[in-house]
């Protein structure tokens, strides 16, 4: 029997407006366009998986976020509640990403062991350019979580269910992870910050936060041949997903 899963996006904040560039690298400077943030929910074969944990709302307070909500409040929407989630995938470890990630007090996290290192390790991220990224709260929670079962580090692609499989994707972060899921339409899968809006696919261009560009097209590469069609292929920002996919709830839609 294949395992087949539904797919929710919640957008938990936007729209903000920025220039174009930033979602298209070195492109579109002068135009104006608007994204939204996004967490995921995953429901099927008796199992709930959130992917990635947003932004808890004392950060979401003092960055003045527009149209924000906490990813509780959006996941309860669904019948989901945050403190009885028992599996969250962290794509990889930027504010906007991680810093919910106390929402979920009794969550397995899964994470990329290198992505991990790298933002709570390494020195390095004490620099302006990674700094902008940098999110001490949920750090300083996933390290008080470290070598118990609360904390998965990953090496490379792994299944850790059936139907359900991380797959090291990176390029826009240092270890960042995309997720493959079997759908009723085939292998769907959650590229997160791989691709900010549908169009970095289309056009085969990253955004403009970029680590490792050479690492970023062979993930074009690798999840593309992975997806089963490109209509599966989920960015991390657009706000076509709040509005070409059937309405759930407010905020909320079903990808597939």
């Amino acid at each position: 029997m294949i395992n087949e899963y539904e797919i929710y996006a919640l957008r938990y904040a936007g729209p903000l407006a920025s220039s174009g560039a930033l979602i298209m690298w070195n492109k579109d400077w002068k135009k104006i366009v608007s994204r939204n943030y996004y967490l995921w929910c995953i429901k099927g074969c008796g199992e709930t998986i959130i992917v990635d944990a947003g932004i808890a709302p004392p950060l979401a307070k003092k960055l003045k976020i527009t149209g924000y909500v906490s990813p509780a409040e959006m996941l309860s929407r669904i019948d989901v509640k945050a403190d009885e989630v028992r599996r969250v995938i962290i794509s990889h470890l930027h504010f906007d990403h991680s810093n919910g990630a106390s929402l979920f007090p009794n969550a397995t996290f899964y994470i990329q062991e290198a992505e991990y290192r790298f933002w709570i390790k390494n020195r390095i991220v004490s620099r302006p350019p990674f700094k902008f990224y940098l999110d001490e709260m949920s750090n300083t929670y996933l390290k008080s979580l470290e070598g118990t079962e609360r904390l998965s580090l990953l090496k490379g692609d792994q299944k850790i269910l059936p139907g359900i499989e991380c797959l090291l994707a990176a390029g826009h972060s240092f270890a960042n992870q995309a997720v493959a899921v079997n759908t009723s339409k085939g292998t769907a899968i959650l590229g997160s910050d791989c691709a900010h809006f549908f169009r970095n696919y289309q056009e085969d261009w990253p955004s403009i936060f970029i680590i490792n560009l050479v690492e970023w097209m062979k993930t074009y590469d690798k999840l593309r041949a992975k997806v089963s069609s490109m209509d599966l292929l989920f960015p991390g920002h657009d706000p076509l997903m709040s509005s070409n996919y059937p309405k759930i709830a407010e905020g909320i839609t079903r990808l597939v």
